[in-house]
């Protein structure tokens, strides 16, 4: 006779109950524990969180621009936390003290070896039917940025050196170096 195993549901709770120093995303219930980031994704992350938030200051917006470790709860339920590498949040009623209420407008993960799978297609999923307008993922191995504007359905290929158009803002361009 066969067994079926019952997978457990883990919940926020769960997640804000691991111990210091652990860091780990939850999506539809299921834990995915996160590696400590290395130099070179903390320097994209630093550098596109600069030119970010340097063009919202300039005056062209209403949005925030948050690195990680910065919870955002994507949907209403208690399943999904995730901490994306950058948000970009346009909507003030989704900024709380615990972190951002719902989809932010613009999520850019930078992915590892590990992360490729999760990165490419759990949150791809995830983030697209959440409401996330715009996903950016940034490879540093391959040198590309894949960038989905869900709005419009379409999908981009960009080389690192090349000027990216961000969808959600009509006159900005990253260079991802």
């Amino acid at each position: 006779m066969d067994v079926l195993r019952k997978e457990e549901i883990y919940t926020i709770e769960d997640i804000y109950a691991l111990p210091d120093g652990e860091r780990a995303e939850l999506i539809d219930g299921k834990i995915y524990y996160m590696a400590p980031p290395n130099t070179r994704h903390q320097r994209l992350v630093s550098d596109l969180h600069y030119q970010i938030k340097d063009f919202i200051r300039q005056g062209n917006g209403k949005c925030e621009v948050f690195p990680a470790p910065f919870a955002v709860f994507l949907n209403k339920n208690d399943k999904n936390y995730v901490e994306p590498d950058i948000s970009v949040i346009c909507d003030k009623n989704k900024i709380t003290d615990k972190g951002c209420s719902g989809a932010p407008d613009w999520i850019i993960e930078i992915v590892s070896p590990s992360s490729k799978p999760m990165n490419y297609f759990t949150k791809l999923f995830k983030y697209c039917t959440a409401g996330v307008r715009e996903y950016w993922i940034v490879d540093p191995i391959k040198k590309r940025v894949t960038v989905y504007f869900f709005e419009k359905e379409s999908v981009e290929e960009y080389s690192f050196g090349m000027d990216i158009p961000v969808g959600i803002y009509e006159r900005f361009h990253i260079k991802v170096e």
